[in-house]
């Protein structure tokens, strides 16, 4: 009997931090709203997970990571925990894009992730679902609200934390591609434990020292000629 496979999940990408164990399939997570607290909780609630399901690191087959883009320091946290924890248990990592785990969440086949990058822009991608597997109609990119690139046809849901800072910008740009708005959806563990599972089984991962984030945009502060 093939066995089945044992997935620890972090996801800090924004305000929210949270942990998942994958356990062939049946999901057990924890969410807490941190802001910036990330990097003193985020070791808590593995612990918490681990602890719940009577799991140890050791059993796990793989570490998975929001890898971005969102918030910096967000994303290394994750990216470093993540790095700390396989290297310790000698375990593969995976990093998973933020942006698809919330297209995963988002329960549309056709999604645009729009998330707030600050400094007037929003990092953006948009999936299509084909076949069962994501397709990137749009990779990853950052944008200002009004520049987000147009989608094709209609159908769209679209999702993040991007719409509830420009909303009316967003929803002008994008037009009647749109069928509903939800600003609230955010990227979680378990997404990122689901999009991380077929990667793993077969045989995928890297080794700790070669994960990182993945930023999109390497600027992180305005200078003072352009506030």
């Amino acid at each position: 009997m093939e066995r089945l496979l044992n997935i620890l999940a972090l996801e800090t990408s924004g305000d929210f931090c949270s942990v998942a164990l994958w356990r062939g399939g049946e999901i057990h997570e924890r969410e807490i709203l941190a802001g910036q607290r990330q990097s003193g909780l985020l070791l808590d609630l593995v612990h918490d997970v681990l602890h719940a399901c009577s799991a140890t690191l050791h059993a796990v087959d793989g570490i998975a990571f929001g890898a971005g883009p969102g918030s910096f320091t967000g994303l290394r946290v994750a990216c470093g925990v993540a790095q700390g924890l396989a290297f310790g248990a000698d375990k593969p990592v995976v990093g998973v894009g933020t942006l698809q785990a919330m297209a995963e969440a988002a329960g549309s086949p056709r999604v645009t992730c729009c998330v707030d990058a600050r400094m007037s822009e929003v990092y953006q991608a948009a999936y299509e679902k084909i076949d069962g597997a994501w397709c990137a109609v749009q990779e990853p990119g950052v944008y200002a609200p009004d520049a987000v690139p147009l989608l094709p046809g209609d159908g769209w849901l679209a999702c993040g934390s991007g719409f509830g800072a420009y909303r009316d910008k967003l929803s002008a740009r994008y037009g009647a591609a749109l069928t509903c708005i939800d600003e609230a959806l955010h990227a979680r563990a378990r997404d990122v434990a689901i999009l991380a599972a077929p990667v793993f089984a077969r045989g995928g991962g890297m080794p700790a020292t070669c994960a990182a984030p993945h930023y999109v945009r390497d600027k992180v502060a305005l200078m003072t000629h352009e506030r």
